[in-house]
C-alpha cells in the first residue's frame, strides 16, 4: 500500500552553521537546521531536496547531526531527521558550446558517500565548490553521464523563466542541443508555467513534472510542490515515482497560479509595464524581458497531448493572500497547524476562529481555485484579488 508524501526538491542553504555563505541572495535564517525545523513543523513537508549539499561544509554538518542528533542515512537513500527526508542535491550552471543561454540543472545523490565523490569530481571544473548555483566548465552531456555514474538524478530547473534555463535563453528550440534526452529524470515546471502549457513542447511529453519552490528564505519553502505516492520517503522510491513504476507516481502537482509568477508575460526591461509591440508605450525603451507564456507561444510544437498527467493545482501561497501578515500567520500555525493543513483540511470555520471569516474565504477559495489574480511579469509577482 502506497502513503502520500509532501514534498518540494529546490531549497537553498543560506549560510553553514558557522555563517559562511552558500546562497549569496539566499537568507541568513536559511541554514541547514532551521529549513529541517520549518519543513517539519511549519510547513508539513515529508521529504525535501537541498540543493547545495555538494558543499563540503555542509556535508560536514549533515554528519555532524547523523552522529549528535540521531539523523540517519536510510539504506534506500536520503537522511532522516526528526519528521522529514532531506535528499542530498546541487543546483548547478551550464554554458557550454552549444547553449544559446546558462541552464540551471538540479542533481540529486542517493548517499553522503556519492554526493562527495560527485563534489571532489565537480571541484576541478567549478570556480567555488563552497558556492550554491556555481557555473560547470563541461558540456551538459559530459555532466549527466557523471551523474548517472554515481547513481543520481538529472532534473531540468525552472525550465522556462527567461534566464538560466533551458527553454528561457538557453536552447534555439529543442532540449536535444545541449542534453542526451534519455539521462533527464524530470523537468521542474517553475513558478510561471502550469503542465498544459509545458506540454505545448512535445518532447516534454516524455518526463515527469516536478513543482518546486527554489526558496531563497524560509517562508518561501513550499511555495510549489507536489504529493507522492510512495512506501517510504527515500531516494529510491522518488526514483520510481518519477518513473511511475510499481504504484509509485506524482498524484498532484501544487503549483502558483502561473500568473501569479513573476516571469508569467512579456514586460519592458525599465518600467516593466506589459510589453506589446516594438517598444514600451508607457517609457518608450526597446528591451524587453519575454515572458514565459510568449516564450511558450514560440516554441510550441503541439497544440494536444495525449499524455495522462496528475492535476496541476494552482496553488496559493499563504504569504500571497491578502490580509495575512507576520502576526496573523503565526497564530495560523500556533493554533491551526502547518501550512499543509491550513490549506488542504482545515475547515472554514477552525479558520475563521483565529484569522476571521474574510481570511478564511480567501483561503477556501484558494483551496478551490476560484480566486482571481492580477498577472506578474518582469520580475514582479502578480497579485491576489479578494474574494467579494
Amino acid at each position: 500500500m502506497m502513503n502520500r508524501y509532501f514534498v518540494d526538491l529546490h531549497i537553498h542553504i543560506g549560510r553553514t552553521a558557522s555563517q559562511r555563505p552558500v546562497k549569496i541572495t539566499g537568507a541568513k535564517s536559511l541554514t541547514l537546521s532551521n529549513i529541517v525545523q520549518e519543513a517539519t513543523y511549519t510547513k508539513g513537508l515529508q521529504m525535501i531536496g537541498i540543493v547545495d549539499a555538494h558543499v563540503p561544509e555542509i556535508l560536514q554538518e549533515i554528519e555532524q547531526h547523523i552522529e549528535k542528533h540521531r539523523w540517519m542515512e536510510h539504506e534506500d537513500g536520503g537522511i532522516i531527521t526528526h519528521g522529514v527526508t532531506m535528499l542530498l542535491g546541487s543546483e548547478i550552471e551550464i554554458y557550454d558550446d552549444h547553449c544559446q543561454g546558462p541552464i540551471h540543472v538540479l542533481v540529486f545523490f542517493p548517499t553522503i558517500d556519492t554526493m562527495r565523490k560527485f563534489s571532489d569530481w565537480m571541484a576541478s571544473y567549478v570556480k567555488n565548490r563552497s558556492l550554491s548555483s556555481q557555473r560547470i566548465y563541461v558540456s551538459g552531456k559530459h555532466l549527466q553521464e557523471q551523474v548517472k555514474k554515481w547513481g543520481g538524478l538529472f532534473i531540468l530547473a525552472h525550465a522556462f523563466t527567461p534566464f538560466k534555463s533551458v527553454y528561457g535563453k538557453g536552447v534555439k528550440k529543442s532540449l536535444t542541443e545541449v542534453f542526451d534526452p534519455s539521462l533527464i529524470d524530470a523537468v521542474e515546471l517553475g513558478l510561471s508555467a502550469d503542465t498544459t502549457m509545458a506540454d505545448q513542447i512535445e518532447e516534454l511529453h516524455r518526463y515527469c513534472y516536478v513543482s518546486n519552490s527554489d526558496a531563497h528564505s524560509l517562508k518561501n519553502i513550499a511555495r510549489e510542490y507536489q504529493m507522492i505516492a510512495m512506501k517510504e520517503a527515500t531516494f529510491a522510491e522518488l526514483k520510481k515515482a518519477l518513473r511511475h513504476e510499481q504504484e509509485r507516481k506524482i498524484m498532484a502537482n501544487y503549483g502558483l497560479n502561473p500568473k501569479l509568477g513573476k516571469y508569467y508575460r512579456t514586460t519592458c526591461a525599465r518600467c516593466l509595464s506589459r510589453w506589446s509591440g516594438e517598444q514600451c508605450e508607457r517609457c518608450g525603451h526597446r528591451q524587453q524581458i519575454v515572458g514565459v507564456y510568449e516564450r511558450l507561444q514560440q516554441l510550441r510544437t503541439t497544440s494536444h497531448t495525449a499524455v495522462m498527467r496528475p492535476p496541476y493545482i494552482p496553488q496559493v501561497p499563504l504569504s500571497f493572500i491578502p490580509g495575512i501578515g507576520e502576526r496573523t500567520y503565526k497564530k495560523l500555525i500556533e493554533r491551526v497547524g502547518t501550512e499543509m493543513y491550513i490549506m488542504h483540511e482545515a475547515s472554514e470555520d477552525e479558520l475563521a476562529y483565529v484569522a476571521g471569516q474574510n481570511i478564511a474565504k480567501t483561503i477556501i477559495a484558494a483551496r478551490n481555485g476560484t480566486l482571481q489574480v492580477h498577472e506578474g511579469g518582469g520580475g514582479k509577482y502578480g497579485k491576489v484579488k479578494s474574494p467579494e
